[in-house]
């Protein structure tokens, strides 16, 4: 019968379909975990697994940062050939759900396990993140045709995504299920959005019982909203865990409420706007939250505060309809008849005509509007706006990836360019970390704390590289455990008691740049030029002030290269 149970998950469930001596791993062969994002970076975050004889995958999340980093999203379904069987998702953030639309696109029909409120927001965050890779391919092959190139596909489409929240399947915290035979799965809360959850994982095999811990992003304790992170129940042999903040804490949030004033009445007084990149799912409910609260405390001006966002609103709603997902603060709010989302000079905009009207408005506002990392969205036509405007105040209030709009502003950028157009940034830039939800430093610490033990292997992830040698070294000087920082597609045999034994394609991997030739192609363009200068020379006036001009740019994009560096 178990022969025949794994038949059916083989041929029923998997993707793509195989034969059963490529499909299964049989028993007795060791477990194994590729990183296929997350790894050194921050964004999408897929560790594909290989045990007793199933595959799976603990999320399934969107690559943002550098050119490279975001060519990845591409080969998503390739990495994980031949196939999944299921897929344990931790939370809805896209960095971790965003490429599942792109693997059901190829084929992937079986379940993805979630909570409710994580599958109630994929409802929305799919199908918004949908919409944006067809308006970007649209607007991308507009371009295209001009050249005469051929048309580029989006990533997935709506109907990618609808298929995609068919296959979500509900589960609750701290009720253990068996998606396979011999994997014995139990989601915990995170405390990092409304939701999330830490993932504990048993697989039984012939040799015994393994045990791994997959921390999906950690919450900070204390945190507005939702509780803070359970206590795990098992003594993992391998823990994987975010280290985001591994080399640093965040203010408390009474300090943080108090910088988010200081910005708004900096602005308020010099009638300027208040422009506060903000994640649409989590983020964007704290600052309401906080905003609030500066309002209970006497503290907030008279100004309209804008939600542009249309996920936000819509998250906003999933947000009141699992109150029980709340913390004991909030719950009592609640209980006394007060809304924390419905300030009475709180606006929600929807569609493009008031989106637009916002810059249009000539007093002090706040707007908080998506993405978090300016990368996509509505905020990047605020910043447009108002980032050249000594009297606006830019608040950012979350994590800013590598390669990022966002983590050019926060890194001091004089300039920076938005739809083709470089803007000098001349607004007051403020970055206030308390508002994340990921824990800081001494917070994983503190989690870690509950379970560690000298036998346990840790596998940092979801960092970026201070962060990683910080923790890593951090946990090896506290704990006494066995720390490994996996690069991405990086696949490691795990067998408790033995050494780990890791496989890398360094040329897949990290693609070596090659700058010689760039450089050499750069120069013979210069040279062709210069040698066709009489023939320029004999151009209309017009036809050479053109000319001259996409010089001009060429020699800025230049000086931008070389003042990076």
């Amino acid at each position: 019968m178990e022969l025949l149970g794994l038949l059916a998950l083989a041929g029923c469930r998997a993707w793509p379909c195989k034969n059963l001596s490529t499909r299964l791993n049989l028993r007795g062969e060791l477990m194994k975990i590729s990183f296929l994002g997350a790894a050194h970076t921050v964004t999408g975050s897929c560790y594909l697994m290989e045990a007793n004889g199933v595959r799976f995958a603990v999320d399934c999340g969107m690559h943002q940062g550098n050119t490279e980093i975001e060519k990845r999203n591409l080969s998503a379904p390739e990495n994980l050939k031949p196939g999944v069987d299921f897929f344990l998702l931790t939370h809805a953030h896209i960095d971790h759900s965003g490429l599942l639309p792109r693997v059901v696109k190829e084929g992937f029909k079986g379940p993805i396990y979630c909570t409710a409120p994580t599958h109630e927001l994929l409802d929305i965050m799919l199908l918004d993140s949908a919409h944006i890779q067809e308006m970007e391919a649209e607007w991308a092959n507009r371009k295209q045709t001009r050249k005469g190139a051929k048309p580029v596909e989006p990533l997935y489409r709506q109907e990618d995504a609808i298929k995609t929240t068919q296959l979500l399947r509900d589960v609750t915290y701290n009720q253990s299920f068996e998606p396979a035979p011999g994997i014995k799965v139990t989601y915990r809360d995170a405390g990092h959005i409304l939701g999330s959850a830490f993932i504990e994982i048993e697989v039984t095999e012939a040799e015994g019982v393994s045990k791994l811990l997959f921390s999906g992003d950690l919450g900070r304790y204390n945190a507005l909203i939702v509780d803070d992170p359970a206590v795990p129940l098992m003594r993992p042999d391998y823990l994987f865990t975010e280290s985001t903040y591994g080399d640093r804490d965040h203010k408390d949030m009474g300090k943080s409420r108090d910088e988010l004033y200081e910005a708004i009445m900096r602005s308020y007084n010099l009638g300027g706007k208040v422009v506060i990149p903000a994640f649409a799912v989590e983020r964007t409910q704290e600052i309401i939250y906080t905003l609030y609260l500066l309002r209970r405390e006497g503290r907030l001006p008279d100004m309209p505060i804008f939600v542009d966002s249309p996920m936000a609103v819509a998250a906003t709603e999933v947000f009141r309809r699992h109150a029980s997902f709340f913390d004991s603060d909030l719950k009592a709010l609640l209980e006394k008849g007060e809304d924390p989302f419905g300030l009475g000079n709180l606006r929600y905009t929807q569609n493009v005509e008031d989106s637009r009207a916002i810059n249009a408005y000539s007093g002090p506002a706040i707007i908080i509007s998506a993405s978090g990392m300016c990368n996509a969205g509505r905020i990047k036509h605020h910043l447009r706006h108002n980032i050249w405007d000594p009297k606006a105040s830019i608040v950012f209030v979350g994590y800013q990836g590598v390669g990022t709009p966002g983590r050019k502003i926060v890194d001091g950028a004089k300039n920076i360019r938005l739809f083709g157009e470089d803007l000098a940034v001349k607004a007051q830039v403020y970055t206030i970390g308390g508002f994340s939800a990921h824990a800081g430093q001494s917070q994983i610490m503190q989690w870690i704390k509950n379970f560690a033990h000298k036998d346990m292997t840790v596998f940092l992830m979801h960092g970026e590289e201070k962060a990683l040698n910080t923790m890593s070294g951090l946990l090896q000087q506290t704990f006494g455990v066995k720390v490994n920082t996996p690069a991405y597609l990086e696949e490691v045999t795990l067998a408790p008691g033995k050494e780990l034994i890791a496989q890398l394609d360094m040329q897949r991997s990290q693609p070596r740049v090659n700058w010689e030739f760039l450089f050499s192609d750069t120069r013979g363009k210069f040279d062709q030029l210069e040698k066709r200068l009489a023939d320029i020379s004999k151009l209309s006036w017009d036809e050479q002030v053109e000319l001259r001009d996409l010089v001009h740019d060429v020699n800025s994009d230049l000086l931008r290269v070389l003042t990076s560096i």
